[in-house]
Order: structure tokens, then C-alpha cells, then sequence
């Protein structure tokens, strides 16, 4: 499984054949300037919420790949409205079996509001079930003992966590969520993108590994194995 990294909470995870983009915010990130939007392909977009820094370029994407969105509710109804009808509405609890493996949605505590103000429905997180991996995708969330379910459902072989603190959990909670998950494999995110968010690389890595677990803070533009 590849994974890219496009900064903020972006990825790109290919499994199964199939392009994934998770909460594409790009073009208006300042620390993703040298990502080129328009070269970025996508079968599915995968969004956890409403808020700017993470939907700000998915209808241009979704429009020009042709890309299903998947979202709550609330979202895919806005989408409608913006030209974008390739979508598929769930919400917490629900799961729905695509044609790269099964998508699950959980709990992420937060809130959600789209760019115009509207409603977003409530935020929620990804796990992604298939014959190749399975994975969390955790969207911007507290630390939560909804997490604890998590391995009821399947065996992580990763998880995205956010870290910045102020709008999500920190690193330190993020370890305790790896423990509450049960996941040693830990790609970080929601980090360093405005000043409320700028995290001290060395302190995390340090805090992980003095607990004997991994966590990969990537570089933008950055691809990897999983």
C-alpha cells in the first residue's frame, strides 16, 4: 500500500488499485506550494468533515477526476449543490462495501461547518477494510474511548492520528489512542500548518519511541510503503 503525502491532514493511499485521497486541502495550504493540484488523480475522495483545511479543493477534484466522494450526509447534499454528484452519503456506524474493500465510519470528536457556513453534519473517521490492508483514517478528533472499539472490527496495520493539539488531540494522546486501537503504526498529521499547530518533531518521535511504538511525521509530497 503507497501512500503520499500532500500535507495538512491530505493523503493519498493507493490500495487495491484504487487512489484514495483523504480531506484534500492543498492549494490554499502555503506549505504545500510546490504540490501541483491539478497532477493529483483520485478514484475516491474520503471526507471526515466540513471545515475549510480539509475540503477546500475537493469539488475542483472531484470535478475534474470524476472521483466518488464519500461523506456524511450533510456533505454529500452540499456537493450536490456545487456540481458535484458522484458522491455517497453514510454516517457513524454504517459501513459500505466499494470495490477496493470496506469502508466503515466511526466517531471523531469535533465539529463541522462547511466553507459557506452551512451545516456539516457530524465529523466523523475512516476505517478502511481490504484484502491488502486494513487502516484507520481517524479525521480530526479528541482522544475518545470510542476508540477502544476499533479493534473489535479488524486488525490495524496503521492508523493516521492528528497531533497539533489546540483543534485535536496532541501527540500524547495520540499515544494512548494507538494503545486504545491497538496500532504500533502511527502517520501523524493535522500538524504544523498554522502557527496554533507547529509540534516539536524531535519531542514526538522521542515520546514514541520511549513507549517502543513508531510514529511517521512525513514531508510534503513524501511517498512511503505501508
Amino acid at each position: 500500500m503507497k501512500v503520499t503525502y500532500y500535507g495538512h491532514s491530505c493523503f493519498l493511499v493507493e490500495t487495491n488499485g484504487k487512489k484514495l485521497l483523504f480531506d484534500p486541502f492543498i492549494s490554499f495550504n502555503e506549505l504545500a506550494k510546490d504540490i501541483d493540484v491539478n497532477s493529483i488523480q483520485a478514484d475516491y475522495i474520503l471526507q471526515s468533515h466540513g471545515h475549510t483545511d480539509h475540503i477546500a479543493d475537493t469539488v475542483a477534484i472531484a470535478k475534474r477526476t470524476g472521483a466518488k466522494v464519500v461523506c456524511s450526509w450533510e456533505i454529500h447534499e452540499w456537493l450536490n449543490k456545487q456540481g458535484v454528484e458522484n458522491t455517497h452519503p453514510m454516517n457513524i456506524g454504517g459501513k459500505w462495501q466499494f470495490d477496493f474493500g470496506t469502508v466503515k465510519c466511526v466517531v471523531a470528536q469535533h465539529s463541522s461547518a462547511m466553507p459557506d457556513g452551512s451545516y456539516g453534519g457530524n465529523p466523523m473517521g475512516f476505517l478502511v477494510m481490504s484484502s491488502e490492508h486494513n487502516f484507520y483514517y481517524s479525521g480530526d478528533t479528541a482522544l475518545t474511548m470510542d476508540m477502544k472499539l476499533i479493534p473489535n472490527w479488524c486488525k490495524l496495520d496503521a492508523a493516521f492520528l492528528p497531533i497539533g493539539d489546540n483543534f485535536t488531540m496532541d501527540a500524547a494522546d495520540a499515544l494512548t489512542a494507538s494503545s486504545f486501537i491497538e496500532c504500533n503504526k502511527i502517520i501523524a498529521m493535522h500538524f504544523d500548518t498554522f502557527g496554533f499547530i507547529k509540534v516539536n518533531h524531535e519531542q514526538v518521535v522521542n515520546l514514541f519511541e520511549d513507549a517502543n511504538k513508531t510514529i511517521k511525521m512525513p514531508a510534503i509530497g513524501e511517498s512511503f510503503d505501508i
